[in-house]
């Protein structure tokens, strides 16, 4: 016995039956092939997630959605697994075209097997909304933070939620200290100061030994003993 589907099913019955967890055997495959289905991505979302989806079935419905919809399988934990792989696996082969605006978009939707990428992207705005990403902890933006630092993240960085929280500050000195080294580098010492100052004195003396660049370590350790912040 299987299920009837629109219009002899009503709309808002349907809707609820593809997310039924046991559909009977090609009930997705017949809704998916509904021209008003067709049309409209996000049923289509339901079932190309869907645990009991057909593997071919999913294969020939994920290529058709957009960016998204993409996002939305890729993060969400009901859906299948395959389907939440082969989602990110298409963000990832979008991203390149897409424009600066749908990148500023799906920066903070992004799944995490995106976010080195969309980290080393050169528009600021991308990154400050990267930043946002709800998702995003403080483990896994220091490991991001790296040098060389560039403007962009620099940048972004000072402006996001970030700005004060002790772990951050401490990687983001390191990674300013080891990029000002590099003439072309496009940083000046002044960047530092927002994240000295984020810092406790104690966290300053702290920070400054780790530092290698000889007007940073100065400037930091000055404002470790209670001196500099005036200079500033």
């Amino acid at each position: 016995m299987t299920w009837p589907l629109p219009p002899e099913m009503p709309w808002p019955r349907f809707l609820r039956r593809l997310r039924h967890p046991d559909p009977p055997p090609s009930w997705l495959e017949s809704a998916a092939a509904l021209p008003e289905v067709r049309k409209r991505p996000l049923l289509l979302r339901w079932i190309a997630q869907h645990p009991r989806a057909a593997a071919h079935l999913r294969s020939k419905l994920l290529p058709t959605l957009p960016w998204r919809v993409l996002a939305a399988i890729a993060q969400d934990a009901s859906a299948h697994p395959q389907a939440r792989t082969h989602a990110t696996e298409r963000l990832d082969a979008l991203w390149p075209g897409l424009t600066s605006g749908e990148r500023r978009s799906l920066a903070p939707l992004a799944p995490r097997a995106l976010w080195p990428r969309i980290w080393k992207n050169p528009d600021q705005r991308v990154l400050a909304a990267f930043l946002a990403n709800p998702r995003l902890g403080p483990e896994t933006l220091t490991a991001l933070i790296q040098p060389p630092l560039t403007p962009a993240q620099a940048e972004a960085l000072q402006t996001s939620r970030w700005l004060e929280l002790v772990p951050v500050a401490h990687q983001v000195l390191v990674a300013l200290d080891r990029t000002l080294e590099r003439p072309e580098s496009g940083l000046v010492l002044g960047m530092a100061a927002p994240w000295i100052k984020a810092l406790p004195e104690e966290e300053r003396l702290l920070a400054a030994s780790k530092l290698t660049h000889p007007a940073l370590r100065r400037m930091t350790r000055a404002w470790a003993v209670g001196r500099g912040e005036a200079e500033f």
